[in-house]
């Protein structure tokens, strides 16, 4: 259901997208796709590249809005949402302090854990760290990921003692804190959050070692799968435990939680996105058209999250 029923109630609507992260390529994508789903809407919308113009200049250029399709540093960490805030300019999504809880995958866990809400054990790394000590609390194999990148970039699985050293220099290439995650065996699902409310699971399903950014981005051999397999109130559970996990780190109008579940069936916390992407193989387009909302309604209605307050918020 819509809040705003006309156009150009929106006024001039600036698409943030590409910047300068390590997520550029995929952001224009992302951010061309919602762009043309918001000129089929009739709104009065307009690329903005980050990387390339002086938001400053936004102000100028009469911009009402900004529809955030900047993924990666720069654009979920709070970065640009603080620097549109400072100018005065609504924006879609999650605020400032959300923004940087969630892009931080240590803090984010920090506080599921200080909630009460389940996610793997993890040791942060170092490389003056004591490795023979991390595989003796965290257990082989384990993943060990960038704290502050997205799309998977710098994680490996790491099944021998001897490869750590190795894998935590890659997550650490970015400058990120690295963490070692304990290896969670079992299905993985995510659970896309749109305006205070779960939208059907996705199970994914791929061939690779994990959900990596080739099996995002690139291939047709990952599977995902909706209706997920799962009954209907193993299902519900999970979508509340992904509103808690939301909630807890402070994000807001839409994103998606990630999650898995062992071979036990218990459910755990892996990261939480505030801006996914919306290419053809995204996963909130996805669940969003599983939920009967087509990708041109899901666009609006993200960008109505930069006009109304959803759960206390930055709109009008």
């Amino acid at each position: 259901m819509r809040c705003v029923d006309q156009a150009a109630r929106f006024g001039k609507v600036a698409v943030l997208m590409g910047g300068n992260s390590s997520e550029r390529e995929i952001s224009l994508k992302s951010g061309d796709a919602v762009l043309q789903s918001l000129l089929r809407s009739g709104v009065d919308a307009h690329a903005v590249d980050p990387a390339k113009e002086d938001l400053l200049s936004i102000r100028q250029a009469g911009f009402d809005r900004a529809f955030i399709m900047l993924h990666g540093r720069g654009g979920e960490d709070g970065v640009i949402q603080g620097a549109l805030e400072a100018i005065g300019l609504p924006y879609t999504g999650t605020g400032v302090m959300g923004s940087a809880l969630g892009m931080d995958k240590l803090r984010s866990k920090q506080l599921w854990q200080g909630s009460g809400l389940p996610t793997p054990a993890y040791q942060v790394l170092s490389d003056g760290c004591d490795f023979e000590k991390v595989v003796a609390e965290i257990g082989l194999p384990m993943i060990v990921k960038p704290a502050t990148e997205g799309s998977s970039i710098g994680m490996s699985k790491v099944t021998l003692a001897t490869e750590l050293p190795s894998a935590c220099q890659k997550a650490a290439a970015g400058g990120a804190t690295v963490l070692a995650e304990q290896w969670i065996d079992g299905a993985e699902y995510t659970v896309a959050i749109l305006q205070g409310v779960a939208l059907p699971l996705i199970r994914v399903k791929t061939a690779r070692d994990f959900y990596d950014y080739e099996a995002k981005y690139q291939s047709d051999e990952t599977s995902y799968l909706s209706p997920c397999g799962l009954d209907e109130r193993q299902e519900s559970l999970l979508q509340q435990l992904a509103l808690n996990a939301f909630d807890a780190v402070g994000c807001r109008g839409w994103g998606r939680v990630d999650l898995m579940c062992d071979a036990q069936g218990k459910a755990w916390l892996i990261e939480v996105n505030t801006v996914p992407g919306m290419t053809d193989h995204s996963l909130v387009p996805m669940a969003a058209e599983a939920a009967g909302i087509s990708f041109d309604a899901l666009v609006w209605r993200i960008l109505e999250s930069s006009v109304i307050e959803v759960g206390g918020g930055h709109g009008e």
